[in-house]
Formats: structure tokens, sequence, C-alpha cells
């Protein structure tokens, strides 16, 4: 293959690739749509507030603690190999997660499709990258994120539709025929690839930061569910993850093939970049995991609904961000990426003045102008963060930026989800205590808005008077979740401001005299 011309079936290549990343980038989309069904006792697993958490965070909180390691094994043993390994493994994580009995069981079963996520991811990028001749590469990846732009569009519409006409499990059983074709595709279509100079591997360091991560979201949300920071239970496991990240950090400064290289951090423009990427990804997740219960309790609409509802803010992203970049380059990445944080702090912080009676336009609106600012905040950070390290280390920046919004998303799930949480149990508290339950039936009915409603129509004609005030303290826990993540926004702007470079001046030519003649 030549450097210069790239492989003659490139292209037929990335489709394979694209349409291998589909499951993926679909699957998390479906979930969403999927929550308030597999909270359901009845026709779902009857998850808690904090079991849904935990279901997302799981999958979320694995790929990011293996991506860098699974792209080191691939350019080890090879790219393809890697990528069939991952498919295989998603797929068979993906049955186990449609069949699972339990929450725990579908925790396990998510875990062990981030594993399957992490391998698939790094081997995409690192073929195209091989396959690709210079000239191409730019518009490949354009096209590979353009695939994955697509399934964020059609995933909560999917789910929606999976969900009223087949059981929950159908949101995972609908990634098998996807895995199946691409494994037949990759087998034929797909060359091998392994990079001559492979990094080494950093096992200790994948361990610690997985044990730290687990250790500070498991802490977070149990706080939620206790709606307490003050018990050992929240701030044991929290000091010990803290513990251990730090020790994770200390380690990575030390040896010479770190899984994440905390030492960029040194350079301003890649942290201010990375961290105004990690706040958006921060507030967004956990956004899109209060609304989901907003759109389909409160309001009361279909998953099908819910998910066409999701539209916008998905199309949005599907025309802005290609027209992203010309933005960028116009008014630099300063301007641009303060005038978009502020546009999603304003759409964060609309959502705490949603009730039961707010138009239906008005909510897509928001949606659809949210949608339009990130994707004018992704090109600068991006572009940021790559100017801000060498040529050879572009890989480790896309990796990087990678993980750190993966982990931002794990985080704003635990943490957003916990003031919810405790908001609502607060809320809740005296409706369940007049109806004179047992303290055991209170705690539980009171974790979340899905507890309380399932209480309620238990309860029969008597638990009838217990769903407004469910209404009214899910509203109140949500409208105080969107302000503290309307605030995490801010902070984004603020970071922006300090330490963004903003647009660089044009180059003056100075006119060269000739010297004078005597």
């Amino acid at each position: 293959m030549d450097a210069n011309t790239g492989h003659p079936r490139r292209w037929p290549i990335l489709g394979v690739l694209v349409f291998s990343l589909l499951a993926v980038v679909l699957d998390n989309t479906i979930l969403n749509v999927a929550m308030k069904t597999i909270a359901d006792p009845t026709v779902g697993l009857g998850a808690t507030q904090s079991e849904l958490e935990w279901a997302i965070n799981s999958y979320t909180l694995v790929f990011a603690g293996l991506l860098f390691t699974f792209g080191v094994i691939g350019d080890r043993t090879g790219r393809k190999r890697m990528l069939f390994i991952g498919m295989l493994m998603f797929g068979l994580a993906s049955l186990a997660s449609a069949y699972a009995q339990d929450p725990m069981q579908l925790i396990l079963a998510r875990a062990a499709m981030g594993i399957g996520g992490a391998a698939i991811m790094p081997a995409t990028l690192a073929i195209i990258s091989n396959v690709f001749p210079p000239s191409e590469r730019g518009k490949a990846i354009g096209v590979w994120a353009g695939g994955v732009g697509l399934a964020v569009a059609i995933g909560p519409i999917t789910g929606g539709v999976l969900i009223e006409h087949f059981w929950w499990g159908s949101v995972f059983l609908v990634n098998v025929p996807i895995v199946i074709i691409s494994m037949i595709l990759i087998g034929t279509v797909v060359p091998e690839s392994r990079d001559p100079k492979p990094s080494k591997l950093d096992p200790i360091g994948v361990v610690l930061s997985i044990i730290g991560l687990v250790a500070i979201v498991y802490g977070i949300i149990r706080g939620g569910e206790l709606a307490t920071v003050a018990s050992a239970e929240v701030l044991t496991p929290t000091l010990i993850g803290v513990a251990v990240l730090a020790a994770f950090v200390w380690w990575e400064r030390r040896t010479d093939h770190p899984a994440f290289d905390v030492r960029n951090f040194g350079n301003v423009r890649f942290s201010s970049a990375i961290g105004m990427m990690g706040i958006v990804f921060f507030a967004m997740m956990g956004g899109m995991f209060f609304l989901t219960f907003y759109m389909q309790i409160v309001l009361g609409f279909t998953p099908v609904q819910a998910g066409a509802l999701m539209i916008p803010f998905a199309a949005a992203q599907l025309i802005f961000a290609p027209l992203s970049q010309r933005v960028n380059q116009r008014f630099g990445a300063k301007l641009s990426s303060v005038v978009s944080m502020l546009v999603v702090t304003a759409a964060l912080t609309s959502y705490a003045f949603l009730d039961q009676s707010t138009p239906i336009v008005v909510i897509e609106i928001i949606f659809f102008v949210q949608g339009a600012a990130m994707a004018n905040i992704m090109p600068p950070a991006t572009t940021a963060i790559m100017e801000a390290l060498p040529r050879e280390k572009a890989g480790v920046g896309s990796a990087m930026s990678n993980t750190v919004r993966q982990i931002s998303g794990a985080l704003g799930v635990a943490v957003l989800g916990s003031v919810l949480s405790s908001s609502y149990r607060g809320e809740i508290a005296p409706a369940l205590s007049g109806l004179g339950l047992p303290a055991d039936a209170q705690h539980a009915a009171g974790e979340s808005i899905m507890a309380t409603v399932g209480a309620a129509h238990a309860l029969g004609q008597h638990g009838q008077a217990l769903i407004q005030p469910a209404f009214n303290a899910f509203l109140h826990g949500m409208h105080t979740t969107a302000l503290v993540s309307a605030v995490i926004a801010l902070l984004g702007v603020l970071v922006v401001l300090k330490w963004m470079p903003g647009k660089a001046r044009p180059v003056q030519q100075v006119e060269k005299k000739e010297p004078a003649v005597v």
C-alpha cells in the first residue's frame, strides 16, 4: 500500500468501520429512552435511580479506563484483530444485557459492553489513519464523526420504537445483528495493520484509575441515595477514591509509558480545552438523565414520542457541526467557545423554568439551541488540544479528550443524579409520611419519582393522592439540578475566558527598504 495514495479499498473500509461503530454509539442514546421502562417493576427490572445511574456509568467508566490500553494492545497485536475481538465482546455482552434478570446483572453486563467498546473505538481511528493518505485523512475522519452524529440522532427514536413494540431487552438485542454483520465485513474487507514501534502497556495506571473513579462515583451515588454527604458510607469510598486517584497521578508522572499522560495538563492551552470539553459533557449527560423522566413521567409522553422529541438536539448537531470549523476560523477559538458555552449555560438554566404546562414547542427550541451550541464547542476545543501538543502526539491528544469526555459524563450522571435524588427525597417526604407507611417503605418510595409512582399504584385509590406531590417534588429537584449544571457550565465559560487562546493575529509583512546609494 502506497502511503501517498492509501489503500485501494479505503472508502469501503471506512464504511465498515462506521457501521461497526454504530452499535457502540447507538446503545448509549437508546438506553436513555429505555430507563423509565427498566425502572418499572412490572415490565422492567424495578431498577432504582441509583441502579440506573450505575447501568450508565459501569459502561462509561470501564470504557474510559481501558481506552488507552486497548489502543496500545491493538497497535501491538493487530488492529483488525482487536476490532474483531471488541465486536465479539460487545455482542455477547449486549446479549447478556438483554436477558439480565435483575439490575446487578444488567450493571455487570453493561461493564462488559464497556470492555468491548474500548477495544472498538481506538481500533477504528487507527485503521482510518493507516489506510487513508494524509490528504484524505481529515475528510475520512469527518465521515467517521458524521456516522457517530447519525447514530446519536436515530438512537432515541429507535429506542422508543423498540420499547413500545417489544420488551426492554430489545434495546440491547438490536446490537447483536449489527455486530454479526460487522464481524463478517471486518473479516472480509478490513486489512490487518500494526504499529512497528508500539507503546508499552501501563497496567498499574489502568487499575488505579478504574478503582479510584469507581470509588468516587460509588460515594457520590450513595450520597444521593442517603440524602446526605456526612455518612461514613459516603465519605469513606469517596476519600479512598481521591487517595487512589492521587496515587494514579503520582504513578503517571513517574512512569515513562503512562496510560494517561497527566504531564500534558501542565500545558495551559491543552488543559483549558480539555476542561471545557469535560464540563460540557458533565452538564449534558446529567441533564439528559433527568429529562428522560420529565418527558415520560411528568409530561406523560410515550417512549417513541420522547425519542422523537430529542431529534432537534441531534439534528442541530448534524446541521451545525460541519459548519463549526468555519466559525472557529473566522472568530477564533476563544470567542466562539465563550459564546457557545454561554448559550449552553442559558439552555441549562431554562430547564429550571419547565413545568407540567410548558408548551412542547418551547422545549423543542431549547433542545435545538443547546444542540447547535454544543456543535460549535467541539471543533475549537479539539483544535486547541491538537495545537497545544506536538504533531506526533495527535493520537494521544484525541484519546485523552475522549477519555475525559467519558469520565465527565459518568461524573455528571453521578453528581447531578445524586442532587436530583437528594432534592426529590426531601420534597416528597411530607406526602409519604402522611400515608402512614412503614419507615423502610417510605425510604424506598422516596428515592425517585418512579419509586413513588410505583408505590402510589400499589396503594390503589388511596395512593392517588401521591401522584401530584410526586410531580411537584420531581420538578423542584429537576429545577435545582438544572441550576447546579448551569453553574458548572458557567465555570467552563470562566475557564475559556482565562486560558483559551484567542484568534491569531495576521502577521504583518514589514517592507524592507533598500539602502540609499551614496
